[in-house]
């Protein structure tokens, strides 16, 4: 079973334990068993894992792959309206647009309350040792909207 088959049965899993220790709640304190208290917390704990893991199970998407991008780590990102990748110095001219739709399709759809967001790619260019200067080699502007 492979890691995703697995994160889709969890709430199915958790959720059918949940429910056996609801069975067995309801029989201890029936039979008035000493255990009836420590068992209504295994109960709400399993019920509120089903729960959880089906809330993010439904939060999750995998990442968007476009042919010829590539890879660029994110170095600055204020949480709204900007989001910048830092470009290693062989990358490619080719490669930029490709990267932009990549990081603008990985971006959450009503994140960010809805803001025109700016994604930029930057390299440091070396003006004399130890100093460089960020250049701008690629940007695009997106709009998130919750549709």
């Amino acid at each position: 079973m492979s890691f995703f088959e697995l994160l889709e049965n969890t709430p199915k899993i958790f959720g059918i334990v949940g429910i056996f220790l609801f069975i067995c709640t309801i029989a201890a304190f029936i039979l008035n068993f000493g255990f009836k208290f420590r068992i209504i917390g295994a109960t709400i704990f399993s019920l509120l894992l089903s729960l959880s893991s089906w809330a993010f199970i439904q939060s999750y998407t995998e990442k968007v792959v476009v042919e010829d991008a590539k890879y660029l780590p994110i170095v600055y990102d204020n949480g709204f309206d900007l989001i910048i990748a830092k470009a290693d110095d062989d990358f490619l001219k080719e490669s930029i647009e490709p990267t932009l739709e990549q990081l603008s399709n990985n971006l959450r759809k009503g994140s960010r309350s809805g803001a025109e967001v700016k994604i930029k790619i930057r390299k440091l260019e070396k003006i004399k040792d130890d100093v460089s200067k960020p250049v701008v080699i690629g940007e695009v502007q997106k709009n998130i909207k919750m549709n």
